[in-house]
């Protein structure tokens, strides 16, 4: 069986930049607070009518020009978000009517923050088994305009921004590029990081108390959150490299879901590697979820930071409980 190997990337990321200072405007928050609880210093939120699907459309445009191949040459999209565009249909198939592409299928991807890695492992096995040559996958997310930023929200809205990341996947030798995926979920977590509305089990799915209450915007046990996260990261990691004969040191760079910078440097002691070989940009863009990955991903390859033959590993952890790692061979 061929391989599949990650061709291109891009990303998209708003010009606005919101600061900690201007959030403080906003609610009873502080700069420090915000930097030593998150390690975000700015983020990025869309100008109004700004979609996820026009940040993947962006993202995308830049993947497939970079793996040499145009929209015609793709043949099936994976979209991953928890912000699409509207509540049904999703937004792969709005890439797929603004990017003019052929009428291909389109998968949307609903794990929130290991979302893009989820959307990876079927673009790896779709390639790997020639059902397609070239799949795109892309994370994108619009969290400014779902957020409570009055001092209310402000455990959760400090931490979120808008972004857009993505992916070209196509064939590769054997051993090279993706080596394996490895995908995990604990739903009895579920209610410690999540949105309960709008929710097909109310009648009616949104309404004025709902709004009222506030339980349209996203709650989290930070504590929870924090406690797993910091196990289930290294552990992920370790199953990727055991399951390939692979050691520690044998790692070139992690590139984590950026939650929280407290989280990536837990990580990195966990693992007792050093820091520099834990990527993190979150200071820059805060948490884009499903977005994070692809536009960490896109940076280290234009930084040059990942070189031909380099052993990569992308980890995610969030709401579901989810978590999931890919190995790659650069």
């Amino acid at each position: 069986m061929r391989g599949a190997k990650i061709l291109g990337t891009g990303r998209a990321l708003p010009p606005h930049v919101v600061t900690n200072a201007y959030l403080t405007t906003l609610m009873d928050t502080t700069e420090e607070w915000i930097v030593q609880r998150t390690g975000i210093r700015e983020r990025r939120f869309v100008d109004p009518g700004t979609g996820a699907s026009d940040l993947g459309v962006t993202a995308a445009r830049l993947a497939i020009e970079r793996a040499g191949l145009t929209p015609k040459d793709i043949q099936f999209l994976v979209f991953a978000t928890l912000s699409p565009d509207m509540f049904f249909p999703g937004c792969g198939v709005l890439v797929q009517e603004k990017m003019g592409m052929d009428t291909i299928g389109a998968l949307d991807v609903r794990t929130q923050c290991t979302g893009f890695l989820y959307g990876l492992s079927v673009a790896e096995a779709y390639v790997k088994a020639g059902f397609y040559d070239y799949v795109l996958v892309i994370g994108a997310e619009v969290q400014s305009t779902g957020m409570d930023l009055s001092t209310a929200g402000r455990d959760v809205s400090v931490i979120f921004g808008d972004g857009g990341g993505a992916a070209v996947v196509g064939p590769s030798d054997p051993g090279r590029g993706i080596l394996s995926s490895h995908l995990h979920s604990e739903g009895k977590y579920a209610r410690e990081l999540m949105a309960e509305a709008p929710a097909s089990i109310e009648h009616p799915r949104i309404s004025k108390e709902m709004i009222d209450a506030g339980r349209h915007y996203g709650t989290m046990n930070g504590r929870y959150v924090f406690t797993h996260a910091v196990r289930r990261f290294p552990e992920v990691i370790r199953e990727a490299l055991e399951a390939n004969g692979m050691t520690l040191s044998d790692l070139s760079i992690v590139i984590p879901h950026q939650a929280n910078l407290r989280i990536t440097q837990a990580v990195a002691k966990a693992l007792e590697v050093q820091p520099e070989k834990v990527f993190s940009n979150i200071e820059k863009y805060g948490n884009t979820t499903a977005a994070s990955i692809p536009i960490a991903l896109d940076e280290c390859v234009e930084e040059g930071r990942i070189r031909e033959g380099d052993i990569v590993c992308l980890a995610a952890f969030g709401s579901g409980f989810t978590w999931a790692s890919t190995l790659i061979r650069w």
